[in-house]
């Protein structure tokens, strides 16, 4: 072997052995977090407005003025949101930011730690990488919004999905109380798990508790006035279905333009069509998830596996809800890092298929969105063609998820397709992690139907 080969491989194995080491990748996920921090504060384009403005205004409001959004009036979040904003101000109004900002941190930590095995010998160095990379790549947003809450709470749910239903149930549905995007993850679980009615029964019960609290506290109807909230507002311009009137304001097709709405603070599409568009929304979104529903169901009478059909099923859930909404606000891509962390984490215990086509796109969508904002934000809104381009291919690519993963969970194999028991890698250690262990199964017992899974609380039918 040559000189430089030799240096390439001694590169090489530096490099993987830096990457597997936990202490490196903690020391960069703070790394990651300090800049983006940073960048939220002193960055252009604003990215921390929400948290700064709007958030400390809303507790200001509460704890100055004694006005409760949610409670004496209407909301456009579910009414746990306001505790995430709350805590912010623990060390007071003039360190709001700064408090958020550790708080987030604080959270995706414990998230991180779930991911990496909690310092077990068995654990997920390279999916934590992937979810620090991402986090880089998506830029300031993925702090700077309530969606930065619920994203590591989701991200523990699902890890926890298979050994402590119950757990996972009641952490998804608290962070769907805080933004609504982890319903997606809670219909998911509850189409392919086999302790479903453990799942509906928590969740249930935790969002009467949550429904009780705040009618105690006076909020009467307006605990669920973020519905109508959401169902009354406009086309917002990172919709897909907005770059239909983007395009056209760019060709200066009369009576179409961007304008700011000064309620939702948000800048949105006006023209014909529009508001037939945004009614239509809605009912389109449910119609594309019961798509998703039958697509699952099929898969799992035709004998498919949980562990199979959950992570994609869940990615397609997720991408239904950023694909088909009028909104489709930056942040909503740190949703798609839960079901890509879940299917890489999934596939290093040894179950479902390959997840590196959906963390690669994701990947590239973190790289698009932070493009998009906050740096040249301005430009889109100004209707910049470049700007409107990498829009549409964000869009796009959120399209191209959802397709993939509807076919990942349609050609999702069962205990009786022999790929499954191809090799005998399959076979998983007693010591895995958050998954347990499967035993080793001979292909007489896989054709009778058994289970492969010790202690598996997952199930083959619908």
């Amino acid at each position: 072997m040559s000189s430089a080969a030799h240096s390439r491989s001694d590169w090489a194995s530096s490099v993987r052995e830096i990457t597997s080491s936990r202490i490196v990748l903690w020391i960069a996920f703070v790394l990651v977090h300090l800049w983006l921090g940073l960048v939220n504060l002193t960055g252009p384009g604003l990215p921390l407005g929400d948290v700064s403005y709007v958030y400390k205004f809303w507790t200001d409001q509460a704890i100055v003025s004694h006005y409760w959004v949610g409670i004496d009036g209407s909301w456009v979040y579910p009414i746990v949101a306001l505790v995430p904003m709350l805590m912010a101000r623990v060390f007071g109004p003039e360190l709001y930011s700064s408090t958020w900002f550790s708080l987030v941190m604080v959270l995706d930590a414990v998230a991180l730690a779930f991911i990496v095995g909690w310092g077990r010998q068995r654990g997920h160095v390279d999916v934590g990488w992937w979810w620090v990379l991402f986090l880089l790549l998506l830029g300031p947003i993925a702090l700077g919004r309530i969606d930065s809450i619920t994203v590591p709470l989701a991200i523990v749910g699902m890890l926890q999905v298979v050994k402590r239903p119950g757990a996972a149930a009641a952490l998804l549905t608290i962070a769907t109380w805080i933004k609504v995007w982890p319903a997606a993850l809670l219909a998911a679980i509850v189409i392919s798990v086999r302790s479903r009615l453990r799942v509906i029964a928590v969740s249930v019960a935790t969002s009467i508790a949550i429904v009780l609290a705040a009618l105690a506290l006076g909020a009467g109807s307006n605990v669920f006035s973020f519905v109508g909230q959401q169902a009354a507002r406009g086309l917002q311009v990172e919709a897909p279905v907005s770059t239909i009137w983007l395009w056209a304001g760019w060709a200066h097709v009369p009576n179409v333009y961007v304008y700011y709405d000064q309620v939702l603070l948000t800048w949105q599409v006006r023209g014909p069509g529009v508001s037939t568009a945004s009614g239509l929304m809605t009912p389109l979104l449910a119609l594309v998830l019961a798509g998703v529903v039958i697509v699952a169901v099929l898969a799992m009478r035709r004998g498919a596996r949980s562990l199979e059909v959950l992570p994609a099923l869940s990615l397609a859930f997720v991408c239904a809800f950023i694909a088909v909404n009028k909104v489709g606000s930056p942040q909503y891509i740190t949703w798609l890092a839960v079901p890509v962390i879940l299917g890489l984490v999934t596939l290093r215990e040894g179950h479902g298929r390959s997840f590196r086509t959906p963390a690669i796109v994701v990947l590239v969508l973190a790289v698009l969105t932070q493009a998009i904002y906050p740096y040249l934000y301005g430009y889109l809104i100004g209707l910049n063609a470049v700007m409107l381009l990498v829009l549409s291919a964000r869009n796009l690519l959120v399209f191209v998820l959802l397709g993939w993963s509807l076919v990942a969970v349609w050609r999702a194999p069962g205990l009786r397709d022999e790929r499954w028991f191809a090799s005998s890698d399959a076979a998983v250690s007693a010591a895995s992690w958050p998954f347990p262990a499967r035993k080793p199964v001979d292909r007489a017992r896989a054709a009778d139907g058994d289970r492969a899974a010790d202690g598996d609380t997952l199930d083959r039918s619908p």
